[in-house]
């Protein structure tokens, strides 16, 4: 079957010219500038000048997140009482980072305080009964989860049975009932008033931080655990708005002007000396390898790294996870590989809907992004499970604008768990209904996927002209960073572009090309982008073209690049909406 259709291309709706040209003159940028400032709700001077420069002063009150109040009392009272405290994390980089910052945070608060990282195999996702009975033998008074906890009903109550008192930090969809813990601190709960409702796992755990400095007195420090906030935040794929935005550019400038032990460890070990941090280079480089030592084995490994204050510890804890990243490449290929080929022998995708695969013998590890992968080959929601001890596990995944959250809610009678977000979602059933559970799960994705979500769009900011982007252009454009979702770096379209000799593919299938207007000629690099060759070859000359703009290092000379999203020969209004 063919992957992916032809990508749709959507333009935004020009705002009011009047706005963007008083923006403009205010700011002193191109207008095509102030356009997407403005239909990214960036429409006055105020609100450009905290999204041009964040501080710390535009975080929000802590105090406003229902339940604050109580687990800030419960910590200080552990505190005072020398009672043990337990942070309970995840096998991700949100959850591993989250509970590196919450440990540090404790232990400078005076409390007596260890970590617990769940085994992703053995335990899955989320608070186990095993890492409550590990808190029971160590004398545990109080837990407080980070990036899981918000469905742990039955946990808690266990928990709780044995005197362990419960605080979960979580930003995952709560369920119709909440755990009976001390205090539950996530936005996303019902009669929760924070107004910020995307934090990732550490965000919710750094505003317990804030809530208990500010109690004792200590709040101007906060600022040195920021670091952990903006990798988590970034690697999670929360939208890069509001507070999102100040955590990952401050926490960014932490890592490219002075890193701790461990996060310059691993950039060394990657081969990574930027002169400024990016997300990119945060979601492509380092997330994988923090990711990789919980996928195959113990993530705690990744806690040890980030924690500690010795160098060469730290490099030691970097070739391990630098190796482990390795071996999780070569495990995910082979089950990609495996799983393509099982899809275009058993499955018809096109009526199906989903892609839904269940191999025992698959690395639980890697499903997740195997499903990832899947998902951007044939454009489908995917599921993909494994068999651990004796039940299917496995990982789900969407496409833009399908709610997978909610289509397993639809089919939750069938499953023996699951919990995510939108677009991402994790779930157990007994091995015996998968089937049953495939039926059931591609009969909500008929009911649900209509035709406009089976194509995939390219939404573009804003119509330019090459000649628009000069020096001061592209410097601007560069202080619209730390780009994600909400903030993704600007997509334009320029028309009619004259491709100067032939394009060609270079590296794994990537097309680069040469294109002139008006005698001013870029370069352009599209990745991945190999089989858009063959529109060049119907004699067409003028072409449209669709990209975001990069730089590419010359000769040590950072020259602008354009990064193509798609080119099609040039027409009036072909393809737009």
């Amino acid at each position: 079957m063919t992957p992916v259709k032809d990508y749709r291309w959507t333009i935004a709706e020009p705002p009011d010219l009047l706005l963007v040209k008083k923006l403009s003159d205010e700011l002193s940028i191109a207008p095509s500038l102030a356009t997407v400032l403005v239909n990214r709700g960036i429409d006055d001077f105020e609100k450009a000048r905290t999204y041009f420069r964040p501080t710390e002063e535009q975080f929000h009150d802590p105090f406003l997140m229902d339940g604050m109040y109580q687990a800030v009392d419960r910590i200080l009272s552990a505190r005072t009482k020398n009672e043990k405290v337990f942070v309970y994390g995840d096998y991700d980089v949100d959850g591993t980072n989250g509970a590196g910052m919450l440990y540090l945070f404790f232990k400078e608060l005076g409390c007596d305080v260890t970590y617990y990282i769940p085994d992703r195999i053995k335990e899955g996702y989320g608070v186990s009964r095993a890492g409550i009975d590990h808190a029971n033998t160590l004398g545990i008074n109080l837990m407080v989860s980070i990036d899981c906890g918000i469905t742990a009903i039955e946990q808690v109550e266990y928990a709780r049975s044995l005197g362990i008192d419960v605080i979960i930090c979580d930003h995952h969809e709560p369920g119709d009932e909440l755990p009976k813990a001390v205090a539950v601190l996530d936005p996303l709960k019902p009669v929760c008033k924070y107004p910020f409702k995307n934090l990732c796992g550490a965000g919710v755990g750094f505003k317990l931080i804030q809530a208990l400095a500010r109690t004792v007195g200590t709040e101007s420090g906060v600022g040195k655990y920021l670091d952990f906030v903006a990798l988590a935040t970034t690697a999670d794929i929360v939208p890069l708005i509001d507070e999102n935005r100040v955590f990952v550019k401050l926490g960014l400038e932490m890592i490219t002007t002075n890193p701790r032990p461990g996060i310059k460890a691993l950039l060394d070990s990657a081969g990574l000396k930027p002169d400024a941090m990016t997300t990119g280079q945060v979601v492509f480089v380092m997330a994988p390898r923090i990711n990789a030592v919980g996928r195959l084995g113990d993530a705690k490994r990744a806690v040890e790294l980030l924690v500690t204050d010795d160098y060469d510890s730290a490099v030691e804890f970097a070739r391990v996870l630098e190796q482990e990243n390795i071996t999780r490449r070569k495990i995910d290929e082979d089950v990609f590989i495996h799983a393509q080929q099982l899809v275009e022998k058993f499955l018809d995708v096109e009526s199906d809907g989903a892609i839904i695969l269940h191999q025992e013998q698959w690395h639980p590890g890697v499903v997740g992004i195997v499903a990832s992968r899947m998902v951007e080959k044939y454009y489908r929601p995917a599921i993909m499970m494994t068999t651990v001890d004796g039940v299917a596990k496995g990982s789900a995944r969407s496409i833009a604008g399908f709610n997978i959250y909610q289509a397993l809610k639809r089919c939750e009678d069938k499953l023996l768990q699951f919990g995510g977000h939108k677009y991402a979602a994790g779930l157990t059933l007994e091995v015996e209904r998968v089937e049953e559970f495939k039926e059931a799960f591609n009969a909500v994705v008929k009911e649900l996927l209509t035709e406009d979500l089976l194509t995939p769009v390219i939404s573009i900011d804003a119509e330019i002209d090459l000649s628009e982007l000069t020096p001061k252009y592209m410097r601007v454009l560069k202080q619209f960073a730390p780009f994600g979702p909400k903030n993704m770096r600007p997509t334009f379209i320029t028309r009619r572009v004259e491709a100067i000799g032939l394009p060609r593919i270079v590296g794994r299938n990537h097309l680069r090309l040469k294109i002139k207007k008006n005698n001013v000629t870029f370069d352009c690099i599209g990745f991945n982008l190999g089989h858009l060759m063959e529109r060049f070859s119907n004699g067409s000359k003028l072409f449209d073209l669709v990209f975001a703009v990069d730089e590419s290092d010359f000769s040590g000379v950072q020259l602008p690049q354009l990064k193509i999203k798609d080119i099609r020969p040039a027409s009036t209004e072909s393809g737009l909406q």
